[in-house]
């Protein structure tokens, strides 16, 4: 454990030195995606990860300690608390450190640069894929014993970051015959595909098709945030250039949890009056009206660092 304890030393003071150094060549945890995090709410680290995504990862380059301390300030983090953010995302594998002289500037992990592209590409295309739907199920079933907690926690994150419901214990569905390939690589990943069965049915006379949707989902509550989605962003009109880059921070960290929330279902199986139509046309239009002040405005904070 002596690489998390180096990654908080060296973004939470600064030591002398002279040429450049990356950390020790040891191996690192691998970045996972949590799920209680992403749908949880504002803390520093959460924070920071929309950071990394919609402002590091494009940009290419690393970045400094000081950038990312600055940047989290606008929410009212704490320089404290950020710094601390920052250990603990580099603790978890996102972030490598490399020293140059007193400073510390961080550079993604190659594992986190391929998570936040794949997230990138699901967040900015959430919610506007084609929807239509021949009726088919995909079912997989694959059970993890109680006593495996962690591996038990990585399969639903992954399985519901794909668009995957459990209506009961065990039993994975989702309306798409063709996610398979998605859950097969997950479940490669956590070396559970031996053990876990799949097919493909339509539903049956027995039960309602509705009551197994509900159960596998909460739609009513994934309803209940697109409408606070709306009201917040739908009135929102950022003025100055901290303002812009607050707003569009703000704009993508609250969507973001939506890929974890609504399973993106046909037309058929969701309510009346959807509202997370009106919010992906919000999202879209809000992140492109956005986007070039607030890169403006990060790569000013970049440069007023370096």
């Amino acid at each position: 454990m002596g690489a998390p304890r180096e990654a908080g030393r060296q973004a939470g003071s600064a030591e002398h030195g002279g040429r450049a150094a990356r950390e020790p060549a040891t191996e690192r945890p691998r970045p996972v995606i949590n799920r209680r995090r992403e749908v949880g709410g504002g803390s520093a680290r959460s924070l920071l990860m929309t950071i990394l995504g919609e402002f590091v990862l494009p940009r290419g380059e690393p970045v400094w300690t000081a950038t990312l301390v600055n940047a989290l300030a606008l929410f009212g983090v704490e320089e404290k608390s950020a710094r601390q953010a920052v250990a603990r995302t580099s603790a978890e594998g996102w972030l490598a450190a490399e020293r140059l002289g007193r400073r510390v500037r961080w550079h993604l992990t190659p594992p986190a640069r391929r998570l936040l592209v794949e997230g990138a590409e699901r967040i900015y295309g959430f919610g506007s894929g084609n929807r239509d739907w021949d009726g088919r199920w995909l079912v997989v079933l694959v059970s993890v014993p109680e006593t495996m907690r962690d591996l038990r926690h990585r399969l639903r994150t992954r399985l519901s970051w794909a668009g995957f419901g459990s209506p009961a214990p065990g039993v994975w569905i989702a309306p798409r015959a063709d996610a398979e390939a998605d859950a097969k690589l997950v479940l490669d990943e956590l070396s559970l595909s031996e053990s876990a069965m799949s097919f493909v049915a339509s539903y049956g006379a027995l039960g309602r098709e509705q009551d197994m949707v509900a159960a596998a989902w909460h739609l009513d509550d994934v309803a209940r945030r697109y409408d606070e989605f709306i009201e917040e962003f739908g009135r929102l009109r950022p003025r100055t250039p901290d303002d812009v880059l607050r707003a569009q921070t703000r704009l993508v960290h609250e969507w973001r949890r939506f890929p974890f929330l609504d399973p993106q279902l046909p037309a058929e199986l969701l309510p009346a009056r959807w509202s997370g139509t009106k919010a992906t046309a919000l999202f879209n239009d809000r992140h492109v009206r956005w986007r070039d002040g607030a890169r403006r405005r990060w790569d000013e904070l970049a440069e007023a660092a370096g």
